[in-house]
């Protein structure tokens, strides 16, 4: 079947999926909570403390604060990629909620750009968290905080393209282990989460450089740590640029799943 190559419009349509998603997760929102204040306690609480009493400094700042910055920015992308697989791969092919949407007045673009809102706003929801519980626990603070919030937003809407992009070519729940395995993983690993990316080898560092999650991080960090990024035109033109792509192949490709 041939693609429907056409440039995705961006139309206020939009909204109405994003609101509707909303609604469905507040009959959620107790587990779904628990899940963004624990999670990220305990690895800021076993990682923060216990490895950082015997790192102490990384990159001129404690080691929890150097950790709480990273997950926080891992997290935006987890749960983007989290939410653009299983939750709309559920919609899409075991619901039907996508054939009745196309059903009223909306189109494929209304709906993935409604879907990549969504994204965005649970990737926000889920590192607020972190930085509610990193800033209790001390490890971050400062009114640099507050521009977390469109960098967390932007974080979302540069994974949750791929992501839905996976959805469209899924066959079935299995098929997203190919992508947390050899994306989501190794980007959580690589790209400076955990420790600074220049103690890479040199082949590594350059591969990193192409991830958006590198770039994720080196906005997030200077924000949580009270300073100031550098590079912030680069960096937000990575998230952006995968962002754009991610929407469009998405639009793409759930064109050529749904409309047949």
């Amino acid at each position: 079947m041939a693609l429907d190559l056409r440039v995705p419009r961006l139309r206020s349509a939009a909204i109405l999926v994003l609101k509707r998603n909303i609604k469905v997760w507040r009959k959620l929102i107790g587990p779904a909570l628990l899940m963004n204040f624990g999670e990220p306690t305990f690895y800021l609480l076993g990682l923060g403390f216990g490895l950082g009493a015997y790192i102490g400094q990384m990159s001129d700042m404690p080691y929890l604060t150097f950790l709480a910055s990273g997950i926080i920015a891992s997290s935006a992308m987890n749960t983007a990629s989290f939410e653009g697989m299983y939750s709309v791969f559920t919609r899409m092919d075991q619901q039907g909620t996508y054939d009745a949407m196309l059903a009223a007045p909306l189109d494929c673009d209304d709906i993935i750009a409604g879907e990549m809102l969504w994204c965005a706003t649970k990737s926000l929801i889920s590192g607020v968290a972190i930085v509610v519980v990193a800033g209790l626990l001390g490890a971050i603070g400062g009114w640099q905080l507050l521009w977390l919030i469109p960098v967390l937003f932007l974080v979302g809407l540069c994974f949750a393209g791929p992501a839905i992009v996976m959805s469209a070519l899924s066959p079935s729940y299995d098929f997203f282990t190919y992508y947390f395995t050899l994306v989501i993983t190794p980007m959580f690993i690589l790209c400076g989460v955990f420790y600074p990316t220049d103690t890479l080898p040199q082949a590594l560092q350059s591969f990193t450089q192409i991830l958006p999650l590198t770039h994720a991080v080196a906005l997030v960090r200077p924000l949580a740590a009270g300073g100031e990024p550098g590079g912030v035109v680069l960096h937000l033109a990575v998230l952006a640029a995968y962002a754009l792509v991610g929407f469009y192949l998405a639009v793409v490709l759930v064109r050529r799943r749904l409309i047949r």
